[in-house]
């Protein structure tokens, strides 16, 4: 077996988590291969000693991998998801935070967990994740997994985004932003500004505006076969564009496309670790007592 391991390191937090992690696999003979930045912190913290090969791009990462192991939180895996691509490599989350979406495998069972991938005992989630075309399109890394979001640069005021449906109008946006939204991404940005939550696996998209001037704005869901269309105005020149964490500013008037891209993300599943308990327990369903 072959596993690639991403991560970011929390101080005490997460450096038992790791060490677990590799006594583990390294006790089952496992090839392990590390990223770059990650085994240089590992080094510096004296958590392993041991030398492991690395990776430090995606051109890096090939079929011969088994599994992707991402340690930290969502925001880890999803930097994850930029050295995987289109390499079809199952990811794991490993939890070494607050209880996230994504990142399941919670540190208190994790030698149970591992053992299952071990066996390969594990369900794919396949994630659907939007591709995003600007003028400029200065990026290898135009493609996310939560969510693509225009929002008003340093400045009070509102932008307006007209927004098109396979070039068919749809509204225009007076708000601080918008958000497009993946099934996976339902869960982060665009629920903390109303959105609803969608299965992981349906075929949709939520276009969910943020602090809109226009109240009868409300939060759609649409089909993840739409190609969306955004022009953005405002009283500055440029405005801010997102793909999940990854920022850059934008000029005004510019022609945003999006839609969903050609490959998916494989997340790992694990049986005791599914998504309608992961919303249970973070956002507390069934807690009220009247339940």
């Amino acid at each position: 077996m072959k596993v690639a391991i991403f991560g970011q390191y929390y101080q005490n937090d997460t450096k038992p988590i790791i060490k677990d992690i590799f006594v583990f696999f390294n006790r089952n003979n496992v090839e392990l291969v590390i990223e770059e930045k990650f085994l240089k912190i590992l080094y510096a913290e004296k958590i392993i000693e041991k030398k492991y090969a690395t990776f430090s791009t995606h051109k890096d990462l090939d079929a011969s991998f088994d599994i992707l192991i991402s340690i930290g939180g969502d925001g880890t895996i999803l930097r994850a998801v930029t050295f995987v691509r289109d390499s079809g490599i199952p990811i794991l989350g490993v939890n070494a935070g607050r209880l996230g979406f994504l990142a399941k495998v919670q540190k208190e069972n994790i030698g149970t967990f591992l053992q299952i991938v071990l066996e390969k005992k594990y369900a794919i989630s396949k994630r659907t994740l939007l591709s995003l075309e600007t003028p400029s399109n200065d990026s290898d890394i135009n493609f996310a997994m939560n969510e693509v979001t225009v929002s008003r640069k340093d400045t009070p005021s509102m932008i307006t985004i007209e927004t098109y449906l396979n070039g068919e109008y749809l509204n225009s946006y007076w708000a601080d932003g918008l958000i497009i939204s993946t099934p996976t991404g339902s869960t982060g940005y665009s629920l903390s500004c109303g959105g609803p939550i969608l299965m992981p696996n349906v075929k949709s998209l939520v276009i969910t505006p943020i602090a809109p001037h226009n109240l009868n704005a409300r939060p759609l869901v649409i089909s993840d076969d739409n190609e969306i269309k955004l022009i953005v105005s405002g009283r500055e020149e440029n405005y801010l564009v997102s793909l999940d964490s990854r920022i850059s500013s934008i000029s005004n008037n510019s022609e945003l496309t999006i839609r969903k891209t050609p490959f998916k993300i494989n997340m790992v599943e694990i049986p005791e670790e599914t998504f309608l308990k992961t919303l249970r327990n973070k956002l507390l369903w069934g807690e009220d007592k009247r339940n």
